[in-house]
């Protein structure tokens, strides 16, 4: 065996494709096929422009919650790779992971040809490589990129789940609805439900699902919900669950994301029956960091991954109901290949003052980067520059009153730098406290 550390593979497996991103079937397939590794669990893809992560952890929390053995791959992690890999909740540690690694790295060199991997389609393979070791009822793999030629999609699903359809990474997607449609109902399969929570799907996502003789579930004809006062119903085929709790995850969307789960555990309910208090538990005990995530104390601070003009439209939306603060500040930093102006346009409305970072990756948007899009966006006034994330969010902390907010937006990268410095602060305050 290969003696590396975790961050020694990463950083090998960071290395091996020339490109970060490049969508294809062929080189994964090569490599799948040499292992030759399959399991008997259910399998569950989930693509999607937004609602992915959320989908994914629902059914993973209802699915534990009833008993099962469920193994989880989602991207991008916010702290540590081993968020990436979950076996029954719990990432799995370094040496799960490395020993995947090193399956995974000789297949390619000594049976494979070599073939240059890219980083998403090394871990794929490493993550199928350790639950095919486990003797699992379900396994839900989350598309990174599209679907059609997405890592994942090398993996024949059991149901798939198309969550939502909009603008983003549209350099490999198209600039349209319609052709990124298409590009994530590539994950649909002949014979098997094809669930789609969209509310206004493309034509293209019908018109794939019909041309390979999938059977499409679509929102609001064959499964949907409907709130009731504090509580919610859920419609679908399998029948009626009323008397809902909301989901432990806050926000607006998470009623659409909760349906779109559901419809696919009743899609599957003779092979993965789950109860009505399977449901209840999984809706309250499931947990997701960054999906707006509003920490405890004052003032108060929203941690939310929304990178795209569509999510930040619904993290506006949630803003506008947590009700009225004095003062709102962003701590704010993008990827300079994202729709920045897009992303500020639907968030300036809840925004008094804008603290702007830079972010140390290589695609990381710049100050002008940055200033360009406020420009064009119509901000301007209240914008300040700084060269991280964690300097932006130390700002912010000195600049709030205890009834005023922080909200932390923009990119994976940007949150998770800022609730490395939240535990860095956390930890020495607990060890200061300990000492005195």
């Amino acid at each position: 065996m290969i003696s590396r550390t975790l961050e020694e593979w990463l950083e090998f497996i960071e290395r091996i494709h020339p490109k970060s991103i490049q969508l294809g079937l062929e080189r994964i397939e090569r490599v799948r096929d040499v292992l030759r590794r399959s399991s008997a669990a259910a399998l569950f893809s989930v693509a999607g422009t937004n609602g992915k992560g959320s989908t994914c952890a629902i059914l993973e929390a209802i699915l534990l919650a009833a008993g099962y053995r469920v193994g989880l791959y989602t991207s991008p992690h916010l702290l540590r790779y081993n968020e990436r890999v979950r076996l029954d909740g719990v990432p799995v540690g370094d040496s799960r992971l490395c020993a995947a690694f090193d399956v995974v790295e000789r297949a390619r060199i000594e049976k494979a040809g070599g073939v240059p991997l890219t980083y998403f389609e090394f871990g794929t393979l490493a993550a199928w490589e350790i639950f095919a070791n486990e003797p699992l009822d379900a396994v839900i793999l989350e598309a990174g990129l599209g679907g059609r030629l997405d890592a994942v999609n090398a993996y024949d699903c059991d149901c798939a789940l198309l969550t939502s359809v909009a603008l983003d990474h549209i350099d490999y997607l198209g600039d349209t609805r319609e052709s990124i449609g298409a590009e994530k109902a590539g994950i649909f399969r002949k014979g098997k439900p094809a669930i789609i929570a969209d509310p206004d799907p493309p034509r293209s996502v019908h018109a794939h699902a019909s041309a390979i003789g999938a059977d499409p579930w679509v929102m609001g004809r064959d499964f949907g919900y409907r709130r009731q006062g504090e509580q919610w119903m859920f419609w679908g085929p399998g029948g009626r669950r009323a008397g809902l709790a909301y989901p432990a995850l806050r926000g607006g969307r998470q009623l659409a994301n909760a349906s779109a789960a559901l419809a696919a555990l009743d899609a599957l309910r003779q092979r993965l029956p789950v109860a009505m208090q399977d449901v209840r538990s999984g809706l309250a005990q499931l947990e997701l960091p960054a999906r707006f995530q509003v920490l405890p104390g004052r003032p108060t601070v929203v941690l939310d991954v929304a990178h795209n003009p569509q999510a930040a439209t619904v993290l506006a939306e949630d803003l506008a109901d947590m009700g009225f603060s004095p003062q709102t500040y962003a701590v704010f930093g993008m990827l300079r290949d994202k729709d920045i102006g897009g992303v500020c346009r639907a968030m300036k409305g809840q925004i008094s003052t804008w603290l702007a970072a830079d972010l140390s990756v290589p695609r990381g948007a710049n100050k002008q980067v940055l200033a360009d899009a406020f420009a064009g966006a119509g901000i301007a006034g209240d914008v300040f520059y700084f060269d991280s994330p964690r300097e932006a969010y130390a700002a912010a902390r000195k600049r709030a009153n205890e009834n005023d907010r922080i909200v932390v937006f923009g990119s994976f990268h940007t949150v998770a730098e800022v609730m490395q410095a939240i535990e860095v602060a956390r930890t020495a305050s607990r060890e200061a406290r300990q000492g005195s």
